[in-house]
């Protein structure tokens, strides 16, 4: 198995990292997947990525056909609406990574085009993205993209056929044998450190120099940690913190709050309000993520101008 023809659907900050890794690899073969008013803007504007521009070989999932690889990369409230592209850029032996965050993107995907599509998966990088432009650091040790099949046997055609064409570009990335344990641990750090520092709004070295910061990060992540285990998954606490003073600056402004910055929606569903509903079907109490979801929803109320006195 080889693969050729790799579709992106999202380019936003996670999107633009598998552009720049892919780009000078795969050439016109890499497409990036939207049609409307944005497709035409990602057509004629492109990305800048890290000081580069970049021109983006946009097709609707109608005009690209079947891909080999596609690689989610959409913000959780728009996946919904990507499911019908995401499904006609798949034949019988495309397979389907999924970079968003979460523990339940897998599933939904797979519920649309055919769970055995689906390959496990998840990033671990810190990027920006303000309009046009998207940067990063180059990933460090523990960085990059990790994937797998959700269980064994591991090293399956497909998987070698993915790690074979991202040794041969800039992304850096490597085949897990317990990616679910791997998707939970990257779950645990988004809930534990994204969410603390969007309602505190500043960079993730409050976890350092505030023992009250620093507790709610915790509050956070073990709901997170119970959650796992009650579904007999492991997670690796000490894997659950961001490497501040390496790749990551105490000034880092994670995802949520670039969100809240920026006056955009958050992934608080994804993040809070999932471990809400797993809460729920597991009749495991989840203050701190209840209360920290209905925190977050009211400071995008704020954004939206439904109070500010």
């Amino acid at each position: 198995m080889e693969i050729r023809k790799v579709a992106v659907v999202g380019a936003g900050a996670i999107g633009a990292y598998v552009i720049w890794g892919l780009a000078d690899r795969l050439g016109e073969n890499l497409w990036v997947i939207a049609d409307g008013e944005r497709g035409a803007k990602l057509a004629s504007e492109g990305l800048r990525i890290n000081d580069r521009d970049y021109k983006l070989h946009v097709k609707t999932a109608e005009e690209a056909g079947f891909a080999d690889l596609v690689i989610v990369c959409v913000k959780y409230d728009a996946l919904g609406s990507t499911l019908d592209s995401i499904e006609k850029l798949c034949g019988p032996d495309t397979v389907v990574m999924s970079l968003m965050n979460g523990v339940d993107t897998e599933d939904t995907i797979g519920e649309r085009v055919g769970k055995d599509h689906m390959v496990y998966s998840i990033i671990r990088i810190s990027s920006k993205r303000v309009g046009r432009e998207v940067s990063f650091n180059p990933p460090g040790e523990g960085m990059g993209i990790f994937f797998g099949e959700k269980q064994a046997p591991c090293q399956t055609e497909r998987i070698r056929a993915i790690k074979d064409l991202f040794d041969q570009s800039l992304l850096r990335s490597a085949v897990s044998e317990d990616i679910l344990g791997e998707i939970w641990t990257k779950f645990a750090l988004n809930v534990g450190e994204n969410i603390p520092q969007a309602i505190l709004g500043c960079g993730v070295g409050a976890y350092i120099d505030s023992e009250h910061g620093a507790f709610l990060r915790e509050a956070l992540r073990n709901e997170v940690i119970e959650a796992a285990a009650r579904k007999g998954i492991t997670v690796r606490p000490e894997r659950c913190y961001s490497p501040i003073g390496g790749n990551i600056s105490k000034a880092a402004r994670f995802s949520t709050l670039q969100d809240l910055d920026a006056g955009r929606k958050t992934e608080i569903e994804m993040l809070a309000g999932r471990m809400i509903r797993i809460g729920q079907e597991l009749g495991l109490p989840v203050p701190y993520s209840t209360m920290a979801y209905h925190i977050i929803k009211a400071l995008e109320e704020k954004n939206d101008g439904k109070f500010d006195y």
